[in-house]
């Protein structure tokens, strides 16, 4: 999908806010599936999307189903190679040490992500993955794109299980 010249912008600013409206629709997709609301998508150099990503841990009962390392995947497959140079990832969440350290490996250029995590990002928050110069790779990191509807997502999830478990 090449990104349309409405969306263009001079600093890359709306640019950014037009792919992690995509991420956020596969977080929405996530929650309708009853799985936490974190969606991702990678973009190429060309803005070409690569893969869409979001969380599967309940849908597949796996403790690797994270948006990110779904996205990774489907767009390994698709080059038919792990090393994913010059692509952009949007992930509505800030990633875990685990998405961090696939993101790392995979080569990426940049992450832009919505909103910070307190429990477990590990590119801002608790650790610095990503930018770490001990590490064989770096990436650029935008932070706070669409945050405060990634965090929206995520509120509304949780409440809802909560609500749910009170009435039981």
């Amino acid at each position: 999908m090449l990104l349309p010249v409405a969306a263009q912008g001079s600093d890359g600013a709306d640019v950014d806010v037009f792919w992690m409206q995509g991420a956020l629709a596969e977080a929405q997709a996530a929650a309708a599936a009853g799985d936490v609301p974190v969606g991702a998508l990678i973009v190429d150099a060309a803005g070409v999307v690569l893969a869409r990503g979001r969380n599967r841990r309940e849908i597949d009962q796996d403790p690797t189903g994270h948006a990110e390392v779904d996205a990774l995947r489907t767009a390994a497959r698709q080059l038919g190679r792990w090393r994913l140079e010059g692509a952009t990832v949007y992930a509505t969440l800030e990633p875990c040490p685990m998405c961090a350290g696939a993101l790392v490996n995979a080569r990426i250029a940049r992450l832009v992500y919505g909103c910070p995590d307190p429990k477990a990002g590990a590119i801002d928050t608790l650790f610095t993955i990503g930018r770490d110069s001990r590490l064989n790779h770096r990436f650029v990191v935008t932070s706070g794109v669409l945050a405060e509807e990634s965090a929206a997502l995520l509120r509304a999830f949780f409440a809802k299980l909560r609500a749910a478990a009170i009435k039981r």
